[in-house]
């Protein structure tokens, strides 16, 4: 089928500023779709019926016209976070043509003189304004794709909180067109109100002095998260995700997740990586709702729940972290069940009976165990000493595919665990936080041989 729908990208400067064949292909078209505000700047000599997108916004209306040649108009590059992006995912790509116009960001790095590659992007347009918090570092660029003309000051806002007071903000108005503005300012000096609703916001981002620091590697400090002491501790946390090994666009159920972390780290590793936290504790559900914003992951899901009831329905995970629960009848059968072929189970104790409800799982379904010792130098009169923490035990296992038995290769669909417990506790709340000088050690126990 030949492509019946053409996606133009338009700027600021609208129908005058549009090319030959974005310019032939609207005067052919028999409708066109599209925001009121692009649908305005087209000429009346266009015969094409003119259909404003319905509120909700919904695409239905507009694959029904399948049998026509139909437009969409969509600001600037309608492939960068535009609708043109949408579009790909529900048609073929021999029924889509997409004419693009230079994006906001092409335009503002031309304007700034930045070099566009250098430079990160987070879309605010549908998305909770905290987004930000994982791109602030000291010395960042960063272009913000505006909701509307409040966001600026609310960004302002946001980054005074956050310690960013010292950032350069610069406000790009209707870019590429008659109205086109530029404003400058820094976010602890921005004044109050409003700016043109169409807007793009540049950050030359700027640490004032006790501003959090927050590296991209995984193992942030322990008082970046808000807690009561059901954490996994920074290098338990670090050694954890390592075995958790997070990849672009999936999936990860943290399952008696305290504070969040896990999962909150999780996300970090990459913008398209999701988790879900579930948490039965309602003090611990709010310390994960600041914690997740805090951090610039608010799309972290959070079941309030208790494993494994409140794993029903949930979508099914690439990997498992069991930080709390591995004593609960059910929880490792529940997880492992509804874990995708090829996903990874990793669970952490401390406690005698946790850690025996780990191994009897190894036993009778391989993978590795690993116990992780951590000690900090501590003063001992006028001396100083190691002090050992609670020591973790790790289990990490593999889920690979059915055989025609119908059970797997190496690892089976489902477990027992008998030992008594609680959903309520998080085993790994053994490591004490880290000082100057720590002593790390791990041993490791492989999977037993399997008829």
């Amino acid at each position: 089928m030949s492509a019946w729908l053409t996606v133009v990208g338009i700027g600021d400067d609208g129908f005058a500023g549009l090319g030959r064949p974005a310019r032939r292909a609207l005067l052919e078209a028999s409708v066109v779709y599209g925001g009121e505000r692009h649908l305005a700047m087209l000429p009346a000599r266009l015969t094409a019926r003119r259909a404003a997108w319905p509120k909700p916004f919904d695409l239905a209306p507009l694959l029904a016209e399948r049998r026509g040649s139909v437009c969409v108009l969509a600001s600037g590059d309608p492939m960068l976070f535009g609708v043109g992006a949408t579009l790909a995912r529900q048609l073929p790509a021999g029924e889509l043509r997409v004419l693009p116009a230079p994006s906001s960001l092409s335009l503002a790095a031309a304007r700034l003189g930045w070099p566009l590659q250098d430079v990160a992007t987070v879309s605010l347009v549908g998305r909770p304004l905290p987004t930000l918090n994982a791109h602030l570092h000291d010395g960042a660029r960063v272009f913000v794709l505006s909701a509307d003309g409040r966001t600026p000051a609310a960004l302002a806002e946001l980054l005074n909180a956050r310690g960013f007071g010292a950032t350069r903000m610069t406000v790009l108005e209707h870019l590429g067109g008659d109205r086109e503005r530029c404003i400058d300012g820094r976010a602890d000096q921005w004044p109050a109100g409003d700016v043109a609703g169409m807007n793009l916001i540049a950050l030359e981002c700027r640490a004032t002095e006790g501003a959090p620091r927050l590296p991209l590697t995984v193992g942030l400090p322990d008082d970046a998260f808000r807690h009561d002491g059901q954490l996994t501790k920074r290098d338990v946390r670090a050694i954890t995700l390592a075995r958790l090994a997070p990849t672009p666009g999936e999936l990860l159920w943290d399952v008696g997740a305290g504070s969040g972390s896990i999962g909150i780290e999780w996300m970090r590793a990459h913008p398209t990586c999701r988790a879900i936290a579930i948490e039965g504790h309602a003090e611990r559900q709010r310390f994960i709702e600041h914690n997740r914003d805090a951090l610039g992951v608010p799309g972290l899901q959070l079941v309030a729940g208790r494993a494994p009831d409140a794993l029903e329905g949930l979508a099914v995970p690439d990997a498992v972290f069991i930080g709390g629960g591995v004593t609960v009848p059910g929880v490792l059968d529940a997880c492992w069940a509804r874990l995708r072929d090829g996903g990874r189970l990793v669970a952490n104790a401390v406690t005698l009976q946790g850690e025996a409800a780990l191994a009897a799982w190894r036993e009778q379904h391989g993978g590795t165990l690993t116990r992780i010792a951590l000690a900090d130098a501590q003063p001992l009169g006028g001396f100083d000493t190691w002090r050992q923490a609670l020591p973790v035990t790790l289990l990490e296992v593999t889920k690979l595919a059915s055989s025609t038995n119908g059970t797997s290769s190496t690892s089976g669909p489902s477990s027992r665990n008998t030992a008594p417990g609680t959903n309520g506790t998080n085993d790994t709340n053994g490591a004490s936080s880290r000082s100057a000088i720590s002593s790390i050690s791990t041993s490791s126990a492989d999977s037993p041989s399997h008829p």
